[in-house]
């Protein structure tokens, strides 16, 4: 079968791991159409080619870097035309720009379609977005969702076709991988962790209030955040207001091979996200991440958190400061929990998140689609 892939999101080198599982599959015949590089929050990722062994990457311009509903590809329809796909998977919402601009030329060539999305809150869209959309839900002859509650929109907002609930990405068990870390008797500060973006809607203002009433002793416990984003000047306000400022350790986002170094520093990883009107968190990468790392894990119970979580971790209710206080103060105190939940997400990451599950998971969507 002849695949063409379009997305954005492959310019991280750490996420090509799954190309490679899925062109290793029986018959894939496949190609990656992605951009050079990739503007968001900011800051841009540079298209880092790591992982291409069994499939052809190609490069094309987009216009409108960094806006994500509306940025297109130059030159797609002669890239898709050239490799005659027989499936063509966009990795993207229904309701961009991109993904109209990819169906419509998969179709135009008679292919076979499918789409991805994250989208788990129901909202009417303005036009031209909702016409994209509708058009996109006419012409899929597939949509993956990345959690329950996104193909739960899908079917209020309208769409009748086949769905696979399947995250977008695994993690690769080789690169994220446990490594040797202190414990037992600690001669370092218990290091609580959180890798993404810097907004309200992540919590972190929970987590530094949580974090304030661990006790104010140097050197016992550190706050570590690895990202970036608006909130990072409130974040520093409201540390030197609680009296934790001494514990507060920010750094800038690291390329993304480089995450397992950062995560195997860390004693806890916590994603205290709140939901929003218009957000709710689609899946917590950063959890899997961090338990195929052999690191604890305490998430909130916004969205589909707790589902990644199972019983490899703790979880509180979104926005419960003291009962995340709680969470924290159990797993620093409490070495053996520690060792058991690390041992627990460690083995939940290998049985259902790794990137050759869900490559082989999609692949089982691309043979039903070409009836195989």
């Amino acid at each position: 079968m002849r695949v063409v892939m379009v997305s954005k999101a492959f310019v991280r080198g750490a996420y090509q791991r799954k190309l490679e599982e899925l062109a290793a599959l029986p018959d894939v015949e496949l190609t990656l159409i992605t951009p050079p590089s990739w503007r968001e929050a900011g800051q841009t990722t540079e298209l880092d080619v790591r992982f291409t062994r069994g499939y052809e990457v190609v490069v094309l311009p987009i216009a409108f870097n960094g806006h994500f509903h509306v940025y297109f590809y130059r030159g797609l329809g002669r890239a898709i035309a050239e490799r005659r796909p027989d499936i063509l998977h966009v990795d993207e919402e229904p309701y961009n720009l991109s993904t109209f601009q990819a169906m419509w030329e998969a179709r135009r060539r008679g292919a076979r379609t499918l789409f991805f999305t994250w989208q788990n809150i129901y909202r009417q869209l303005p036009a031209p977005f909702s016409w994209i959309e509708r058009s996109v839900y006419r012409w899929a002859d597939w949509a993956i969702a990345g959690n329950q509650d996104a193909v739960d929109v899908l079917r209020r907002k309208g769409y009748g076709g086949p769905t696979s609930v399947i995250p977008q990405f695994g993690v690769d068990p080789a690169l994220f991988y446990p490594q040797d870390r202190p414990d037992g008797k600690r001669s370092r500060p218990f290091v609580i962790g959180f890798l993404g973006r810097f907004e309200e809607s992540k919590g972190l203002l929970d987590l530094l209030e949580a974090c304030a009433g661990l006790g104010t002793a140097a050197g016992d416990w550190q706050l570590r955040l690895i990202g970036g984003g608006p909130l990072r000047e409130t974040i520093e306000q409201r540390a030197t207001a609680l009296g934790i400022a001494r514990h507060l350790d920010i750094r800038s986002s690291v390329p993304s091979t480089e995450v397992p170094r950062e995560l195997n520093q860390l004693d806890v990883l916590v994603l205290p996200s709140r939901t929003t009107p218009s957000w709710r968190e689609q899946f917590g990468r950063a959890l899997t991440e961090a338990m195929a790392c052999a690191v604890p894990v305490i998430g909130s119970d916004s969205g589909e958190i707790p589902n990644v979580i199972g019983e490899a971790g703790l979880s509180f209710p979104e926005g419960d400061v003291a009962r995340l206080r709680d969470c924290l103060a159990e797993l620093r105190t409490d070495p053996m929990l520690r060792r058991e939940l690390a041992e627990r997400g460690r083995a939940r990451v290998l049985a259902h998140y790794t990137q050759a599950q869900i490559a082989a998971q999609t692949y089982a969507v691309y043979c039903k689609l070409l009836g195989a």
